[in-house]
């Protein structure tokens, strides 16, 4: 399956070679919705939905989160984002999808700038981990919202947030190597925020502001024993307790996605 590095996850040419014509994968089969138009042109309607059944089972059963009340539909107005990375037995290009609580699209986060050579080294080895990554988290419409910049690193990581125009919005920085993993949220040098691993295997994580109260937090969803030995996915459920100003908001945001880009290649057990 190929797809222009601009068109939102799950979105792929035509297996037929319909010429201009891009269908959409659901994990496991080609659906019947198409987007017709020129090679790389970003598909501007909502890719389906996923059953809605089983998001709101792994927010509230396996997440613990309650109902809430529904936001605004987008990103940066929903209380509770799940975010599913998309099943791979090889993993060359991240791929995740955003729902929320009731498993309505409403975003995607895709891997882009990937060179070839990149993609050979992550098929033959573990050095990717010490590769620069960039992410794109797109809305329901494949319109990019943040970019999510991961400098290679060698012991900790460091997170650069920025607008699509190249606009800083600030850092996430990992704080330290060993035991519970911590990151400080920054804007201009200045902290605002933490990230805070509640296990060593970093799981499961509180993010607290200034004050060092909790204004969400982020769960990782299981997907069973053998999804998580025999593919890539790692799925979480951002819960965000009240409404945020920005950047703080923004920066939480990303942090759900960051999270796994920053800690994915590191042996901490399953997943």
């Amino acid at each position: 399956m190929t797809t222009h590095p601009n068109t939102p996850a799950g979105w792929y040419a035509d297996p037929q070679g319909t010429p201009n014509l891009l269908r959409w994968w659901d994990g496991a089969q080609w659906t019947e919705h198409t987007h017709p138009g020129q090679p790389g042109q970003v598909p501007q309607q909502q890719a389906p939905a996923a059953d809605p059944a089983k998001v709101q089972r792994q927010v509230q059963q396996q997440a613990g989160v309650a109902p809430v009340h529904a936001g605004g539909g987008t990103l940066f107005s929903e209380p509770v984002l799940v975010v599913n990375q998309k099943a791979k037995l090889i993993e060359l290009t991240n791929e995740y999808s955003v729902f929320d609580q009731h498993g309505r699209t409403i975003g995607s986060v895709v891997q882009v700038g990937q060179s070839t050579l990149k993609k050979v080294a992550r098929f033959v080895s573990s050095l990717d981990q010490f590769m620069t990554h960039k992410l794109e988290i797109r809305d329901a419409q494949g319109q990019p919202h943040l970019v999510l910049t991961r400098p290679a690193k060698f012991i900790k990581s460091k997170v650069l947030v920025t607008r699509p125009d190249g606009q800083p919005v600030g850092e996430i920085v990992q704080q330290n190597a060993i035991g519970k993993i911590n990151f400080a949220i920054q804007v201009n040098g200045q902290q605002i925020g933490a990230i805070k691993a509640e296990n060593w295997r970093a799981w499961n994580f509180a993010i607290v502001d200034h004050t060092d109260t909790e204004i969400a937090r982020i769960t990782k969803t299981w997907e069973g024993l053998a999804k998580t030995m025999f593919t890539t996915a790692d799925n979480y459920v951002l819960q965000i307790h009240r409404q945020l100003p920005d950047p703080l908001l923004s920066l939480v945001v990303a942090t759900a996605l960051t999270v796994d880009t920053a800690l994915k290649q590191d042996a901490r057990g399953f997943g």
